[in-house]
């Protein structure tokens, strides 16, 4: 719209609003879909499925038969979802294909911390009826399962989706979104003042307690004459969803931004450019997962057939090999390591509580504290690195290495995602990706193969008014049949629970 009132010369010139330019965008889309591109995406998604049946889809259809959005996820994914769902992130970027179209990708972090797409989906428009309709059905894809945990970027239409879909699920905002928009808001106080960044830097990242945050965040409003800015203010009012001191005891497998989806969004920018059909883009899709896939395997092979290099003489290091897959090895190794740097000193007592406070080598004060709870049966630092991450922080390490001396892993400490055995168990509601159809029976499934059968009756349809209007006499009755049906089937259960 700036565009256009700069060279109309002026706002009253333009003719139309902001609003009619969207409507354009819209029509102008389907008439590009309706020119063959939305009947080669649904081919695909049909052939998809008689391959392998976990895979599926879901397409919206207009008034007018146009496509509008639609998700697709195939049978891997899905799986991968019930083993590594607890944490999604998921953010909209552009120009992927040649309608300009939101293209999302869901993403999760697998046993090895690799970044696994395991659903995507394409939007006609950002408004949160739609983002509402993309999380109903991909919660159906998923077999109902919510996360406890999502990562998306500032999106009012996406959050108050999330609130309807998902009003369990913890909803935090990506960290490295609201820091551009940091850059953007208040880029007068990055020119002016050289020591805002560093001062900034530092409120953000490295208070580690709450009471912390809330004395910096108040020093620097003051400091930079910061008290009176709404932007700031405003963004300060939703602290909890995106400031680190007061997120780090929710479990997000590491995760504080949705950058790893956003590596997704620039792998299909290197591959796909703006005039990519959207038929085109979902076999762009289907090579970078399996391209994802692959190297999942060759983790899985790295961690079975190599043997970790010790670094401490520690049995609880050996132990740790053996549970962990390679990587999470590594971080827990790190720790292992790294907590001979610091001293433990127990500085209170609260019944059977112990507490510790935990100072570096050279230091005085200690930095951060450890409560052991009775039995050693759980531990909390000050840090929250195992809540957050789910691997033992190295000042837990500290405290148990020299005072309980443990030589395995207590069980409570091991978190399943980050095992060999994480994918051990097989889910049966899913077929399998090799097209191996089990028992249990798909209510997506069933949807998707309806959904084909509409599709095609659609198009014959909307050929003639006669056929239009045969077809919807002939759904009313059905409608009606189906809802009759429906209260049988529930009187049958009221009396079958009678019965009991």
């Amino acid at each position: 719209m700036s565009v256009l009132s700069k060279e109309s010369g002026g706002d009253f010139n333009i003719g139309c609003i902001g609003k009619d330019v969207k409507n354009y965008l819209k029509n102008k889309r389907r008439k590009l879909f309706e020119e063959g591109d939305a009947q080669r995406l649904y081919v695909y998604f049909l052939d998809r499925q008689c391959k392998e049946p976990g895979f599926v889809y879901s397409m919206q259809v207009g008034e007018n038969g146009c496509m509008g959005s639609c998700f697709w996820a195939d049978a891997r994914s899905r799986a991968a979802y019930q083993y590594f769902g607890d944490v999604v992130t998921f953010d909209a970027t552009y120009l992927t294909n040649i309608y300009k179209m939101p293209f999302l990708p869901f993403s999760i972090v697998n046993h090895h911390h690799q970044t696994i797409m395991f659903g995507c989906a394409l939007l006609v428009n950002e408004t949160a009826e739609s983002y509402i309709w993309l999380l109903r059905t991909w919660q159906e894809a998923m077999l109902g399962r919510a996360p406890s945990t999502i990562i998306t970027d500032d999106d009012k239409a996406m959050a108050k989706a999330i609130g309807v879909v998902f009003p369990n699920t913890t909803h935090r905002l990506c960290l490295w979104h609201i820091l551009q928009k940091f850059l953007e808001h208040l880029a007068h106080v990055y020119n002016k003042f050289p020591d805002f960044q560093k001062d900034f830097r530092h409120c953000i990242h490295e208070t580690i307690t709450t009471d912390e945050f809330e004395q910096e965040w108040s020093s620097i409003l003051g400091k930079y004459s910061l008290l009176d800015n709404d932007w700031l203010q405003n963004l300060y009012n939703r602290w909890d969803k995106w400031v680190p001191a007061y997120l780090q005891t929710t479990f997000c497998a590491g995760m504080s931004t949705s950058q790893r989806s956003e590596s997704m969004n620039k792998f299909f920018k290197d591959c796909v450019r703006s005039s990519t059909m959207v038929s085109d883009f979902v076999h762009q899709y289907e090579k970078a997962l399996d391209a994802r896939y692959f190297k999942e395997k060759e983790k899985d092979v790295q961690t079975k057939s190599t043997q970790a290099v010790m670094k401490t003489l520690w049995k609880i290091e050996a132990d740790a090999a053996s549970v962990y897959t390679r990587k999470s090895f590594m971080i827990f190794q790190d720790e292992l390591f790294n907590s001979q740097r610091y001293i433990p000193i127990k500085v209170g007592k609260e019944g059977e509580r112990r507490i510790y406070g935990i100072t570096p080598n050279g230091k005085e004060q200690p930095i951060y504290h450890v409560t052991l709870e009775s039995g050693d049966a759980k531990a909390i630092c000050t840090c929250h690195m195992f809540e957050f991450v789910g691997i033992l922080c190295r000042h837990i390490l500290c405290v148990i290495g020299k005072k309980s001396k443990l030589d395995m892993l207590p069980h409570h400490y091991i978190l399943e995602k980050w095992t060999i055995n994480a994918k051990s168990w097989a889910n049966l509601d899913i077929p399998n990706f090799d097209g191996h159809v089990m028992t249990h029976d798909d209510p997506m499934m069933r949807k998707s193969k309806l959904m084909m059968q509409f599709y095609d009756i659609a198009e014959l349809d909307s050929q003639s008014p006669q056929k239009y209007n045969h077809l919807s006499l002939a759904l009313d009755k059905v409608h009606k049949e189906l809802l009759f049906m429906e209260d049988i089937e529930g009187e049958k259960n009221i009396e079958g629970g009678n019965m009991s």
